[in-house]
């Protein structure tokens, strides 16, 4: 049984007032690690958040997959993934926005699910496979709401979760168009080893083999002065991920500040140009 809380919000726009829903639901989910010793199977029921306008009778799709805190004291206080001020933005483009907030992180609570190893030993592809699966969990259960149109949708992700949306990419997904990635990677520490992650080569190998089983186009965006990865080293993945079989374009964004990592939610008005074309190009 899925749960819901519905909050409304009326927004002015275009001499109108849209009547703009925040639903938030429980959704069951079951994934399992096998970095973890004891292969564990994590079965839990996360927090989903839902954005949508209510005047539009069915939207397309979509899903919004949030970054990692380093700590687990930063990952307890997460809170709930809800992108207030972009998800506005992407339903005046005309999506239900779909933001769960995984397994170990804030209001949805649990063990790290995601943990890849230690740094000198990453095995990436295994923990974004479990945040891969929880998305793709949170999708079945929400794509048959009577105000979704499952015909037609996209995912989106910042950090991990653009890491994420790349592998994402790589499934075989109901109606599922274009994956966009913002600032994707992983094992990055900005404070300790700025712009050189763990095992940057795992995460080249892991974009590489989602590039061979890629199934829809995708639209890579990273600033040039992101503190996590560099300027270089998304490039590197990109190029790896397209020589493997993978569709995508690659955008350098300006630098943001004193770390570019932000930037998906620092300047919208530096990629809602790429985003729309993206979106465009893809039959939205």
């Amino acid at each position: 049984m899925i749960l819901r809380l519905i909050l409304i919000f009326f927004l002015f726009c275009n001499s109108s007032f849209a009547r703009i829903i925040e639903e938030i639901i429980k959704v069951p989910v079951s994934v399992t690690n096998s970095i973890y010793a004891n292969n564990p199977k994590f079965e839990q029921e996360i927090t989903v958040t839902i954005w949508r306008d209510d005047s539009i009778k069915k939207s397309p799709y979509l899903l919004f997959s949030h970054g990692r805190a380093g700590t687990d004291q930063e990952r307890a206080s997460f809170g709930r993934s809800s992108e207030r001020k972009n998800s506005e933005y992407f339903i005046s483009k005309g999506f239900a926005v779909i933001l769960p907030t995984r397994i170990g992180y804030g209001v949805s609570g649990g063990p790290d699910a995601e943990y890849s190893g230690a740094c000198g030993s990453k095995n990436y592809l295994e923990a974004r496979k479990v945040s891969v699966e929880q998305s793709k969990q949170v999708l079945n259960h929400v794509l048959d709401f009577s105000y979704i149109d499952k015909s037609k949708g996209i995912v989106v992700g910042q950090s991990v979760g653009g890491f994420t949306t790349i592998g994402l990419s790589a499934e075989n997904i109901p109606g599922l168009k274009g994956a966009i990635n913002f600032a994707g990677g992983d094992g990055g520490d900005p404070i300790k080893s700025a712009e050189k992650p763990c095992g940057e080569y795992l995460i080249k190998d892991t974009f590489a083999k989602y590039g061979a089983s890629n199934k829809v186009p995708t639209l890579w965006l990273y600033s040039v002065n992101d503190k996590f990865w560099g300027e270089q080293l998304p490039k590197d993945w990109f190029v790896a991920f397209q020589k493997a079989g993978g569709k995508g374009q690659f955008v350098s964004l300006p630098a943001y500040k004193a770390d570019g990592h932000s930037i998906f939610r620092g300047d919208l008005n530096v990629w809602k140009n790429d985003f729309e074309k993206f979106i465009k190009e893809i039959g939205f």
